[in-house]
């Protein structure tokens, strides 16, 4: 959809057009994989999504682009991170709603035949469509926090500013001075005052030239990738993580740390634990992860296969869960699945209930032939994690009251998914 309230020629680029929605399409993709996969069609779409996810993740040229940048299954350690998951939010939302009324006005003005919209939202810049569905899909890299995404993102915004200019060219052939001065008084993405500012404006009938574009997509890609890579750094520095009775130990909140420290060390004297944890613990360059978590922790199933109910797409209720994530972005990390360990099961008594529970998931961690020498290497990109047993413990008693085997993968199988 050109975003100048006018209908294209049919002869005017349609492959840069068609570039630009493909481009669009597939962040917005990627992105919604987040709602995808909890969702009852999760195994049709990672029939074909998941081996480009897995052909990506077998080289290490490229694995970093299924790789996480932000924390997704814990609760954002700092202030900092847990504003930049609301503003992932605000952003989806606010950029869908300017897209949507944007669209509105543009089919009106189309269907009364008034010439270009240069009104409301366009009256201040002269695309505020392609602004919309930019914030739109920076919220989305927020909240599903794929380098991928953030890849594709940089994409879209150097095809449709690409786009953006080849329709101002043909606006300004078939309206003349009157599109000029519209050009004149507004900004192409940002209000003229702060556009004005900005060295180098460029006049929408010049031409963009191989090098300007290949610059520009260059500076777009550093710039997106970049701040990844430098969010994931801060992120890993600042998880809720240390080391207890020579294990790694990540607990979901802050306050599940001291519960780790409490309850760790007995756990590693049970016979069931020692016997499959031996082989983690004594081989070289591997490190053991443990995972401190509430047995009714929603989004379980992504660290290890843990059981039926913990594999979101066998919930139907997908529009539910992503309602909340958007709208309250830390409720799945912080309350159970529907308040119970088992769906439709009830604590028979206080002792029994879940949140006087911990589920204690080990995590085999390797990097081929690179010895891990601390905690915050269980999270390079380049690691191999391999999920071994859980143990439910009872918060307050220490009581070791089950222990399990895990099968290899995730509740997803062989999907990468996030580690923090």
């Amino acid at each position: 959809m050109p975003d100048v309230g006018q209908r294209p020629n049919p002869t005017d680029r349609p492959g840069g057009r068609l570039a630009a929605r493909s481009a669009i399409a597939l962040s917005f993709v990627v992105a919604f994989e987040i709602a995808i996969m909890i969702s009852p069609f999760a195994f049709f779409f990672y029939a074909v999504f998941n081996p480009i996810l897995l052909a990506l993740d077998r080289s290490p040229l490229t694995r970093w682009l299924t790789a996480f940048f932000l924390p997704h299954m814990i609760v954002p350690p700092d202030a900092s991170l847990t504003a930049l998951r609301v503003l992932g939010s605000v952003a989806f939302v606010a950029g869908a709603v300017v897209f949507l009324a944007c669209a509105a006005q543009v089919y009106v003005g189309k269907a009364l035949r008034s010439g270009p919209a240069t009104g409301g939202l366009y009256a201040v810049v002269r695309h505020p469509q392609y602004v919309g569905l930019a914030v739109a899909a920076w919220g989305l890299a927020i909240m599903w926090p794929r380098f991928l995404t953030l890849v594709l993102f940089a994409i879209m915004l150097f095809l449709y500013y690409v786009l953006a200019r080849d329709e101002e060219r043909r606006m300004l052939a078939r309206f003349g001075d009157g599109y000029r001065a519209y050009v004149d008084r507004t900004g192409m993405f940002v209000p003229r005052g702060i556009e004005a500012a900005w060295p180098g404006r460029p006049k929408p009938e010049a031409p963009l030239g191989l090098g300007k574009a290949a610059t520009l997509l260059l500076a777009l890609l550093v710039m997106s990738v970049g701040s990844g890579f430098a969010l994931r750094a801060y992120t890993i520095r600042h998880l809720p993580l240390e080391q207890v009775g020579g294990v790694d130990v990540i607990a979901i909140t802050r306050e599940d740390v001291a519960a780790a420290r409490a309850l760790l060390p007995s756990v590693l004297e049970n016979p069931a634990v020692i016997s499959r944890v031996r082989s983690a613990r004594e081989s070289g360059g591997h490190r053991l992860l443990a995972y401190v978590i509430p047995v009714d922790y929603t989004m379980q199933g992504m660290i290890a296969d843990t059981g039926e109910e913990w594999k979101l797409f066998e919930q139907h209720k997908t529009l539910g869960m992503i309602t909340e994530y958007v709208f309250h972005p830390f409720a799945h990390l912080t309350e159970g699945h529907g308040g119970h360990g088992e769906p439709g099961a009830h604590p028979a008594s206080m002792h029994d209930s879940p949140a006087l529970r911990r589920r204690i998931i080990f995590i085999d961690v390797s990097a081929g032939g690179r010895a891990l020498s601390a905690p915050a290497d269980d999270f390079g990109i380049d690691v191999r994690r391999r999920p071994l047993l859980f143990a439910d413990v009872h918060l307050h008693t220490g009581e070791i009251l089950q222990v399990r085997e895990t099968p290899p993968g995730s509740g997803w199988g062989t999907v990468p998914t996030p580690m923090f």
